[in-house]
């Protein structure tokens, strides 16, 4: 479906793909497949992660099916525009995390020429919005959803449940603190949360 660019075009064009999805659904796989096949099409490419961003390795993106790449971390949106400037391809991961200036920096970065790749929740634990990625989702080029499977009743599922009471809006974790839910089953877990508060 993506192409890599036609190295041949005389007149630089960018564009913004964004992967959302639940956790577990393979976001950060489906990022570094799409850099991988860039780096065999000897474009030039960089993929940046969030300083918060420690789960798994606090240099590398890192995926659940254990796939690596090394990255550079950065403590907000804005200095990915400092970084990124030799390269033709840019890789954002865990994007959620950057405030709002992600989206200006990622058109920033498309209106110079470079394929943006940005990976990112969608929604948060209530199943809200998250972050920048519905703004990076209503301005890309490409948009693909990921899905991972509902761990209670193996339909699709698009929600991030959190099983470990905290009402923070970040708190990194993995399976011990989150289980992918269809929207049935997100439902009924909200409301078994409701009946035992």
């Amino acid at each position: 479906m993506f192409l890599e660019k036609d190295r041949n075009n005389s007149q630089r064009v960018g564009w913004i793909e964004v992967i959302c999805g639940s956790m577990f659904s393979g976001k950060t796989e489906e990022l570094i497949r799409r850099l991988n096949r860039a780096r065999i099409a000897k474009q030039k490419v960089e993929i940046f992660k969030p300083a918060i961003e420690t789960r798994f390795d606090e240099q590398n993106v890192v995926s659940h099916d254990a796939n690596s790449v090394t990255s550079t971390v950065v403590e907000n949106g804005s200095q990915i525009l400092f970084y990124a400037e030799d390269f033709e391809v840019v890789g954002i991961d865990e994007a959620q995390f950057f405030g709002e200036e992600l989206l200006s920096v990622c058109n920033d970065l498309a209106n110079s020429g470079k394929r943006v790749i940005v990976a990112g929740l969608d929604m948060d634990f209530r199943g809200k919005s998250f972050g920048p990625i519905p703004l990076l989702m209503a301005t890309a080029e490409y948009v693909t959803k990921v899905h991972a499977i509902c761990i209670r009743c193996g339909n699709l599922a698009n929600y991030s449940h959190r099983t470990v009471k905290n009402d923070k809006l970040v708190v990194l974790g993995e399976i011990e603190t989150y289980e992918p839910l269809c929207r049935r089953c997100f439902n009924d877990a909200l409301m078994e949360g409701k009946e035992n508060s």
